[in-house]
């Protein structure tokens, strides 16, 4: 016997969109620790450090986010060890997103103009204080709109996380719909709340790229 879509549903479709909002920000921050040392790597004046960075990050994004979620979890149990679902989606999307905001941040700090290093040089300062408190202030501001913008991309991909048993809210609805048998109504609904959670940060985004006049 089929149940007739009601507020409970939604209310149920809503703990998972919580789970999804907390899954893209557990990434992203995951994903920003990684990618910090991931771009210092690539702009290391050490070679094998930055050829390094680069194959890692080249694999990572010619990898489908779904294959690395299933070598976490996995490939954890081949090896014999026991991984909690949730644990095994924080490394593979952090993993996920440090290859994408270590280049994107490497593209932020080698777009601020050479004359802002020759500059810090003239000054005396050496390479760490030049990136410090030159060349990385700059960098912030080109990459703050690109990164805000990542992190719709986050959310959306979070919808992979049920394949190994988290309720967010693609799994949620998935739930609903095998329990009403209103795929539409359910569907859409799952829809308007990844539009309401996405486009807002997508105007942050665009409103930033305008502010900051990048």
């Amino acid at each position: 016997m089929f149940q007739q879509f009601s507020v409970n549903h939604v209310l149920f479709m809503l703990t998972g969109l919580g789970w999804t909002i907390g899954l893209a920000a557990i990434a992203l921050v995951g994903g920003s620790i990684a990618g910090s040392v991931l771009t210092l790597m690539r702009v290391s004046s050490n070679p094998f450090l930055s050829r390094l960075a680069q194959f890692y990050i080249f694999i990572v994004q010619g990898t489908p986010l779904l294959v690395t979620l299933f070598i976490a979890y996995f490939g954890a149990t081949y090896l014999g060890f026991t991984v909690a679902p949730l644990t095994a989606i924080a490394v593979a999307f952090s993993f996920y997103a440090a290859a994408f905001l270590g280049d994107i941040w490497r593209g932020a700090i080698q777009s601020v103009p050479a004359g802002q290093r020759e500059g810090a040089h003239a000054l005396g300062l050496s390479r760490a204080h030049a990136m410090r408190y030159i060349i990385v202030p700059q960098a912030i501001r080109i990459a703050t709109p690109p990164t805000v913008g990542f992190f719709v991309q986050l959310i959306k991909n979070t919808s992979l996380a049920s394949v190994v048993g988290i309720v967010e809210l693609t799994r949620t609805s998935q739930i609903v719909s095998n329990a009403t048998f209103k795929p539409l109504e359910v569907y859409l609904t799952a829809a308007l709340f990844y539009f309401l959670v996405c486009f807002p940060i997508t105007l942050i985004s665009r409103s930033l790229e305008r502010r900051l006049s990048v």
